[in-house]
């Protein structure tokens, strides 16, 4: 697991209820990578926050990180 995948599950498992169902998926393309976020439910809303402001706040996060290992990333969580 990467530097960003484990950032998106360290965060993620600090949000929820129930952080052994957080699962971190990630998908290297070259200088591309997709983060894809997997909770239950109940703690979706938790993790996209109201607006979308907890969302937004992880995949800034995300980006921070993705200059590090000189990489472009996007984070989804699919519903």
């Amino acid at each position: 697991m990467s530097m960003i995948s484990e950032l998106v599950d360290y965060l993620a498992k600090a949000l929820v209820d129930e952080p052994d169902s957080v699962k971190v998926e990630e998908d290297r393309m070259g200088d591309r990578v997709e983060v894809r976020l997997l909770v239950t439910d109940e703690d979706r809303g938790k993790v996209i926050g109201r607006g979308g402001r907890i969302a937004g706040s992880m995949r800034q996060l995300v980006k921070v990180a993705a200059v590090k290992e000189d990489v472009r990333v996007s984070l989804d969580i699919p519903d």
